[in-house]
């Protein structure tokens, strides 16, 4: 059996220092951690990038490979994409990395690689896409307005939110969550993480993280 391996975090990088070392020993194969990431006007990712790498390689991590979103990829980007042993999708703008992710041969990619047992992380914006709607909160859209958009079905029968706390969550988490009738639905605060394997929460780390579950709601208890 192939196990899928789904890392989703509540806010920006790093990594927590426990589900790094997971994330690390899960890498299948021999090819680049890619890391997905929308450009941002007036920022250098090359600044940037260190903070999701770093940690990595110190768990043992070798092999990256930058990949700036755009609506046209470049052949060379989605060959590496393709043989890539570990996937991270960074934050941001959700709409724009939904635009350019979901329904897209990056997204079909990345669906691919999940199902060969490629490790996938999100944080926050990455975080968002997982699931098979795409939930974006009023607090995240310049208009003010939520969306809910296609995700990439990656964590299916589940809800999340992040920024859980900051962007106080806790009533759209609820709406969402009792509206699809989900079996589960996650509450993310910042600096929290939490590891799925095959759809199961098997592991968390950092400030605990809402877990519902059907009409039941528990906290988990750090790891």
């Amino acid at each position: 059996m192939i196990n899928q391996q789904l890392f989703l975090f509540g806010g920006g990088p790093p990594f927590t220092s426990g589900l790094c070392k997971t994330f690390v020993s899960c890498l299948n194969g021999t090819g680049p951690i890619v890391l997905l990431y929308v450009p941002r006007p007036g920022s250098d990712w090359a600044d940037y990038a260190p903070i999701y790498a770093d940690a990595l390689t110190a768990n043992g991590a070798t092999d990256f490979f930058h990949f700036p979103l755009s609506a046209s990829p470049t052949t060379e980007q989605l060959e590496q994409l393709a043989g890539s042993a570990g996937i991270v999708i960074s934050g941001g703008e959700t709409e724009c990395y939904q635009q350019f992710i979901v329904d897209t041969p990056i997204g079909t990619l990345i669906q691919e690689r999940y199902q060969q047992g490629i490790p996938v992380a999100g944080f926050s914006a990455g975080a968002l896409l997982t699931p098979d709607a795409c939930r974006i909160p009023a607090i995240d859209q310049r208009d003010g307005k939520a969306l809910v958009l296609n995700g990439l079905g990656l964590l299916t029968d589940a809800v999340v939110s992040v920024h859980y706390d900051a962007w106080q969550e806790e009533a759209n988490l609820r709406q969402a969550f009792r509206s699809t009738n989900s079996t589960f639905g996650y509450g993310l605060p910042e600096r929290a993480g939490i590891h799925l394997k095959n759809n199961q929460l098997v592991q968390q780390e950092g400030p605990s993280p809402v877990l519902l579950q059907r009409k039941e709601e528990i906290s988990c208890r750090p790891s």
